[in-house]
């Protein structure tokens, strides 16, 4: 829960697309709880008192009911990482939900007087990994690495188009690794390696990683609300405090009052045989570096995370 919200974010009429998952669900609880007029936007009724039933994500998708009267979208829903993707042609599809229907959602946004836009992107369109001692920046070069955060870097132009030509305030959010209670993917797995005392082989690696716990972006999206100075920027976020893969085990142990079982493995032999197993991707995002430069962040907003990576890790195993 957030310390204190301004009257001009209690006031804002808020719609959230993808509240019924992970980072959308947690939004709108917030907002809900501050006493903000929000619709959440879900493709499956939940039962919840603030939901609306939204179109598919698609390039011609009706979004104006739910518009109308709204000042600011939050555009969570998303085509994501996908552990067996069945699609022919997977870049296409990533394209089709997290391009295009974005880029619809926009321009009926546009029409319907929408003040501001926000978009959830990835750090993925700076890249997969950082080299030591450096970090990613909000001003880097793009380099995403696959179809999906393509897909998301190519709505970020097409938003930032939108926004020269026709002047919707745009706010776009590259964040890593989201955890938290029931994150899904590869945080959640990890828990549960970590929950059941397993052996991970992983005291040798010597990475540095950023993430950021799902109460601190929260709060930033909130920041960004109404925040003048966000408008028609991109931010990279985060807890503000890096971790390597050992550490965070053992943090992750210590908040389940559980021991952290590590044993040593050469990072070679770790990569080679994640390789043999078709786990490269894994292995590289346990082993490798990811940080990020949340200074922009700092300076611009004003804006520090709220919550420790002790105390969102407490939250997040509870």
């Amino acid at each position: 829960m957030l310390s204190s919200t301004p009257d001009s974010v209690r006031m804002s009429q808020v719609l959230v697309t993808g509240a019924s998952g992970f980072i959308g669900g947690a939004m709108v609880t917030q907002l809900v709880a501050d006493g903000c007029n929000v619709a959440g936007a879900v493709r499956r009724p939940m039962s919840l008192n603030w939901e609306v039933h939204s179109p598919s994500l698609g390039n011609d998708a009706d979004w104006r009911p739910l518009l109308a009267g709204k000042s600011v979208v939050i555009h969570t829903a998303a085509r994501a990482h996908l552990l067996h993707d069945r699609a022919a042609d997977p870049l296409a599809e990533f394209r089709r939900v997290n391009t295009d229907a974005t880029l619809n959602l926009a321009r009926q946004a546009v029409a319907a007087g929408i003040k501001r836009f926000i978009f959830l992107s990835t750090i993925g369109v700076n890249g997969n990994s950082t080299l030591h001692g450096k970090v990613f920046a909000p001003t880097d070069t793009p380099s995403p690495h696959d179809p999906y955060s393509l897909s998301k870097y190519e709505a970020e132009i097409g938003l930032y188009s939108i926004a020269r030509s026709i002047g919707m305030e745009i706010v776009i959010i590259r964040s890593p690794l989201v955890y938290g209670a029931n994150a899904p993917g590869n945080f959640g797995k990890l828990t549960r390696l970590v929950a059941r005392g397993l052996p991970l082989p992983l005291a040798s690696i010597d990475n540095r990683r950023s993430l950021v716990g799902i109460d601190n972006l929260v709060d930033f999206i909130v920041t960004c609300l109404e925040h003048p100075a966000a408008a028609n920027e991109t931010f990279l976020v985060s807890d503000g405090e890096d971790l390597s893969t050992p550490d965070l085990i053992r943090r992750m142990a210590h908040a389940m009052d559980r021991p952290a079982r590590l044993l040593p493995v050469p990072k070679s032999v770790l990569m080679a045989a994640a390789a043999m197993l078709g786990k490269r991707n894994m292995a590289q995002r346990l082993c490798g570096s990811l940080q990020v430069d949340i200074s922009k962040a700092r300076a611009l907003l004003g804006w520090n995370p709220p919550v420790s990576v002790d105390e969102g890790l407490r939250r997040a195993v509870k």
